[in-house]
């Protein structure tokens, strides 16, 4: 396939649980950004939203939506994203993971980190999609690492897409205030961020803790932020980088998107 016709990589920041019932910027732009990306023949997601201790990719033909939260309007609880699985990539990317050894799961499905963005993105769900959990044992680099084993995909016709947030703080975070700004140090590592980010650093990203105070209030647990490293280590020589989306939530949640290609 050639590098025009490979297909991009894309981290979307996802916030609250309830934009995938909303219509605001965010999910307009999401909606946008599905309409103008080839159509990919499959979709792998690496979500926040499925962080344990081993590897492993949804392996069925059917997954489940999962409502993996509590607390919300229950017509969020109602909502059924019911794409097809595709088991002959998630034996793939098991495969170009090798040696490591990833679990072909029968029992997660689509959690909310997915849905609630594809559910904007596809909202069709005829794309069969396939999840690849964290390991929360391991650690930034190795996941940046594995991440690039995974390349291949995007000249097969498959969309890499990270479902997270850079900057996420919940014990920060303003609930129904929606008013209020980001705080400086928020703002502070997302610039940052995306500085490193146009210019190619990756090395600084992956390494964030290193970053200073900023970044340690921005990713105060690696979960969210983890998919970012998926969607950049894709990147290859020349590529572009954009932000499609962009925005807070809360004061401490960064919406921001990163398309690589």
């Amino acid at each position: 396939m050639t590098q025009s016709a490979r297909m991009p990589a894309l981290f979307i920041g996802h916030g609250n649980p309830m934009n995938a019932l909303a219509r605001n910027p965010y999910t307009d732009g999401w909606r946008a950004l599905g309409a103008s990306l080839p159509a990919p023949r499959a979709i792998l997601c690496i979500s926040a939203h499925w962080y344990v201790p081993r590897s492993a990719v949804t392996a069925m033909a059917r997954p489940r939506t999962i409502h993996d939260f509590g607390g919300f309007a229950r017509e969020l609880f109602q909502v059924q994203y019911a794409a097809p699985g595709a088991p002959a990539l998630a034996r793939r990317v098991a495969e170009l993971l090798a040696p490591l050894a990833v679990d072909l799961d029968q029992a997660w499905g689509l959690d909310h980190g997915a849905w609630s963005v594809l559910i904007h993105l596809y909202p069709s769900a005829a794309i069969p999609v396939v999840q690849l959990s964290l390991d929360e044992t391991r650690d930034a680099a190795a996941h940046f690492e594995m991440a690039r084993l995974l390349a291949p995909l995007r000249d097969e016709g498959i969309l890499i897409l990270g479902s997270g947030n850079l900057v996420h703080n919940l014990h920060a975070y303003a609930w129904g205030d929606a008013s209020v700004r980001p705080y400086d140090w928020a703002l502070g590592f997302e610039q940052r961020a995306r500085e490193l980010l146009t210019r190619g650093e990756f090395a600084s990203l992956v390494d964030y803790e290193s970053l200073g105070r900023d970044a340690l209030l921005s990713v105060p647990t690696p979960d969210h932020y983890l998919p970012l490293l998926y969607v950049i280590a894709q990147r290859q020589a020349d590529e572009p980088v954009s932000f499609p989306v962009q925005g807070f939530e809360g004061g401490s949640i960064s919406m921001l998107c990163v398309r690589i290609g």
